[in-house]
């Protein structure tokens, strides 16, 4: 563990490396966040380790390739995959969760996910009720007893480690967001991981056809603005700015769970407003 602080960058060889909204499955270089959590992700898409004396624990996997990138990066660290415990889902869609089967594969690591999100996962297929149903890249299949669903609101301890799932749907309908602490020289910092939340839909799909989805979006965005974030990360990096954070030196700086809620709605209600135009 002190080890992996020890020579972990801040973060400065990631911004180097990386470009606004880069490529999904573009190599980056891992780094430290705060304390013993971990930008293990690529240039375009995050994915976070935890680490604890007990196991460790990931936040998605990225894409079937970009998965590759994560275990690499995993052992850039010093840690081993083997020692995942378990892996805990944003949402449902194969640019964050498509590499599962691959991370699973070198970790042993069971799955954890929203209700909504189970069937996904296990028949690789997207639900009808996603907006992007229409336009979305299948994904391997998971074994049923790999995947469980998690009660959101209610804390889950994996390894000694505590996270507190979210329900965040939106952008999917088992979207979730995940809080936790990580502690460094006596300084604990709580960190979000915040879903995509941005209304992007395929063609022909209408959020103002679908009143309940659309009232749970609403709840989500009001949940996580209210949620106590030092440290705002994101799936997409660019989208809580995190190449701005990094360069500014502190991670907590810039857009905070608030912030980025309210960002969020406001594209929600300008989406709204377009199709009532049409």
């Amino acid at each position: 563990m002190e080890a992996a602080r020890s020579k972990a960058n801040e973060g400065a060889a990631w911004a180097d490396a990386c470009t606004e909204w880069d490529d999904w499955d573009k190599r980056s270089p891992p780094f430290r966040v705060h304390g013993d959590t971990y930008h293990v992700g690529t240039c375009g898409i995050s994915a976070i380790l935890v680490a604890g004396s007990e196991g460790h624990v990931l936040l998605d996997s990225g894409t079937r390739d970009g998965a590759r990138v994560v275990l690499s990066n995993i052992r850039t660290l010093g840690f081993q995959p083997q020692n995942v415990r378990a892996v805990l889902t944003s949402h449902e869609h194969f640019d964050h969760v498509g590499g599962l089967w691959w991370i699973n594969q070198n970790t042993g690591a069971q799955i954890f996910t929203a209700p909504a999100a189970v069937e996904v996962l296990q028949s690789g297929k997207p639900s009808r009720d996603d907006p992007q149903a229409a336009s979305l890249d299948p994904m391997r299949p998971l074994e049923a007893t790999l995947v469980s669903a998690v009660e959101p609101g209610e804390p889950l301890v994996i390894a000694g480690l505590t996270f507190t799932p979210i329900a965040t749907p939106g952008h999917t309908p088992g979207a979730l967001s995940w809080q936790w602490q990580s502690c460094e020289d006596g300084e604990c910092r709580t960190i979000v991981y915040a879903d995509s939340l941005s209304p992007i839909s395929s063609e022909g799909y209408r959020f103002s056809d679908n009143p309940a989805y659309v009232a749970a979006y609403r709840e989500g965005l009001a949940r996580l603005a209210a949620t106590e974030c030092d440290i705002l990360l994101t799936p997409h990096p660019s989208a809580s700015g995190m190449r701005g954070k990094i360069l500014a030196d502190d991670m907590g700086t810039g857009k905070d769970c608030r912030g980025y809620a309210e960002d969020r709605l406001a594209m929600l209600e300008e989406r709204l407003a377009q199709e009532q135009a049409q």
